[in-house]
């Protein structure tokens, strides 16, 4: 079990349930699990007995723990599939199964530049506002599925790696424990495309298919605008599930 005691800008409690949710989704916590007592789980997280408890209090309102009068808390087996807390290692291209998809990325670019017209009225930037712009691919079951470009405001992102390979994996959840920026809120539009010269490239692609488009805008806490994402997707093997719960 990680000492989580060691951290930055991320609430403890927050880490505790990020470490609790992923436990469940990707099967190491099993449905019907009793869970060890607060205070053997706050000995094995180096922290105190009353933040372990405030992150269960959260995942039982959730309904991914429930309490059981002489059992104790008890793995439910739900899975959110769709709460922002599970974007850091999940995204929202599906098996034909409707089985999660376990992702990882590929940074292909980073580059700082002044905000477009465009970019710094949906960032709510001054003009001219210095952006980070990254480019990167997401690889699912050993191919690439989907390529993004993101932009994000420089000012709110200090010392953010210069080079690809320095780039976090997991970008939301750097942005929660380096910058205390939690994404809570996205708002998309998803159109239909027939793929370009750089799709075909990128996606290992036959031919001229159809792909998804998905732009975004992601909110953080405070509802600031945060990411413009701009994403282009196969969905040969994939379907693309947005649920709100």
């Amino acid at each position: 079990m990680p000492n989580l005691a060691n951290s930055d800008a991320a609430p403890l409690y927050e880490k505790v349930k990020r470490h609790m949710s992923e436990a469940i989704l990707v099967g190491e916590w099993k449905p019907g699990m009793v869970l060890p007592n607060e205070t053997v789980l706050a000995q094995g997280f180096g922290i105190a007995v009353g933040t372990v408890r405030r992150a269960m209090s959260d995942l039982v309102a959730e309904g991914l723990l429930s309490r059981r009068r002489k059992t104790g808390t008890v793995v439910t087996g739900r899975s959110p599939h769709h709460s922002l807390r599970f974007f850091f290692q999940y995204f929202r291209l599906h098996r034909a199964d409707g089985s999660l998809v376990r992702s990882t990325s590929e940074m292909l670019s980073v580059e700082r530049a002044a905000a477009t017209p465009e970019q710094a009225v949906l960032l709510q930037l001054k003009p001219d506002a210095g952006v980070i712009k990254i480019r990167r691919i997401r690889h699912a079951d050993g191919r690439p599925v989907m390529h993004d470009r993101l932009v994000l405001a420089a000012d709110r992102l200090p010392g953010l790696p210069c080079e690809p390979a320095a780039l976090p994996a997991l970008l939301y959840l750097h942005l929660l424990e380096r910058y205390g920026i939690r994404i809570s809120a996205v708002r998309e539009q998803i159109t239909a495309d027939i793929a370009n010269d750089e799709d075909i490239a990128l996606l290992g692609l036959a031919g001229r298919e159809a792909v998804l488009t998905i732009d975004e805008v992601a909110y953080d806490q405070a509802g600031t605008p945060t990411i413009l994402g701009y994403h282009r997707a196969t969905t040969r093997a994939h379907s693309y599930i947005n649920e709100v719960r």
